[in-house]
């Protein structure tokens, strides 16, 4: 290599590659993010965090008060089949026992801020166009990319940058990883979610309200309606409301998402003011890239982390937790292998980031996907929602494998129950 920009080149600056570059640089590494937006930006999301990713928050070191717009809520509401329950988020010994709403707008500007307090730089308005190939191995050594205007059109000229090692963090369409030949897998659920704002008296609600079932017109009485539908409070005066499908096939077909919000929303109490006179913003809409559905996570100098890779939950879809879970085991790995004595051990290091996160994820993402065929058809869910929520310590137990919260090292049955499933599931 003649040239080398950085010991790290990471493709996009959204909560994973913003996460594995502040690590990174944190343990002394000289890091380069190329981010093709500018922040602040525009993000769909449910904007909800849950314990898993306010842990993550605490390890990169990120302050989250209030006065920043940091808003904590207490657990899950959860309402179907007549049944309004709320569960509190569980006390597990290394997990705060709050959650936070935090819109991504503010969310993604912050992470990608501290990591240029940690050391690293971030480009923003810089869209990369390509791969840079080495030659003799084969392996990626940098990336070709050009400067943009705020409408993402060619704003100067190409150049090149490289680094040993190049992550892709750049999201579920991933054209890094895509132009290296690692496209979406077929036999992994790709869901949807669309959302909006709403002024709202529900904007400082301190619980993450689940509707388990969509039903049109009236709550109870109307046709039920696919997936599940969510209210959080946002603490600005606005709600984050909208609704998912965590579907293998949500990603095909001609269904009206944004349609099928408004149906829903229409049954909603008029004193809560989800109507259209009171919408901030429009209805958007992305898919959500579940269950390691884009593997290997790391091949030929590429390394994979957050949506790149298929990260969200299939449970529940939540992904920000996951991105910067894999962003942080990816960040040791790549810190290992910089620090090789030869290549044959740089590459052992690498191969050690997918082993990583298979052993952390494998076995519940395979449970996600069996949950995942099921609650496709909404009769399944009808079914469940009606004898499961009306049993509060089920639903105790149905809380924590949602969220990916049980305790191992607790004696309490329903995290015996989690822990025991997910290391009994197989982890391919």
């Amino acid at each position: 290599m003649d040239t080398q920009d950085a010991d790290v080149l990471v493709v996009g600056a959204g909560p994973a590659g913003s996460t594995l570059a502040r690590h990174l640089a944190d343990a002394g590494r000289s890091v380069l993010v190329l981010e093709k937006s500018a922040f602040p930006r525009e993000k769909v999301c449910g904007d909800g965090l849950t314990p898993r990713a306010v842990h993550e928050l605490d390890l990169l070191g990120v302050k989250t008060p209030e006065r920043d717009g940091w808003i904590r809520n207490r657990g899950l509401r959860l309402l179907g089949g007549g049944v309004r329950l709320q569960v509190p988020w569980p006390e597990i010994s290394d997990f705060p026992g709050h959650g936070l709403v935090q819109t991504r707008h503010r969310f993604d500007q912050t992470l990608a801020e501290h990591a240029r307090d940690g050391g690293a730089s971030v480009l923003e308005r810089t869209s990369v166009t390509g791969p840079v190939l080495d030659e003799r191995t084969g392996h990626v050594v940098g990336v070709t990319a050009r400067p943009v205007d705020d409408k993402g059109r060619k704003a100067g000229a190409e150049r090149t940058y490289r680094a040993p090692v190049v992550v892709a963090a750049d999201g579920v369409g991933s054209r890094m990883a895509v132009s290296m030949g690692l496209t979406r897998r077929e036999d992994r659920p790709l869901g949807i979610a669309v959302r909006t704002y709403f002024t709202s008296p529900r904007h400082d609600d301190d619980w993450l309200e689940s509707w388990l079932e969509l039903r049109e017109q009236d709550s109870a009485n109307g046709p039920l309606l696919p997936g599940y539908g969510w209210v959080f409070g946002v603490g600005d005066g606005t709600s984050n409301v909208g609704l998912g499908v965590l579907d293998a096939d949500a990603g095909s077909g001609d269904v009206d998402w944004r349609q099928l919000l408004r149906r829903w929303l229409a049954g909603m109490p008029p004193e809560w003011r989800f109507r259209e006179e009171d919408q901030v913003g429009p209805i958007r809409g992305a898919a959500l890239p579940m269950a390691f559905n884009r593997t290997p996570h790391y091949t030929r100098g590429l390394v994979l982390v957050g949506d790149s890779g298929g990260m969200v939950n299939p449970f529940n879809g939540e992904g920000i937790a996951y991105a910067m879970q894999s962003a942080r085991l990816a960040a040791r790995s790549v810190d290992e292998a910089l620090a090789a004595r030869d290549e044959r051990a740089r590459e052992r290091a690498l191969q050690s980031y997918p082993a990583a996160v298979r052993a952390d994820l494998g076995g519940y993402y395979t449970l996600g996907r069996a949950f995942v065929a099921l609650i496709g058809h909404p009769e399944v869910m009808r079914v469940a929602t009606r004898f499961g929520l009306p049993r509060p310590g089920l639903m105790k137990l149905v809380v924590k494998l949602l969220a990916n919260l049980a305790d191992p090292t607790s004696k309490d049955a329903t995290d015996r129950v989690v822990v025991a499933l997910k290391r009994l599931a197989p982890a391919s």
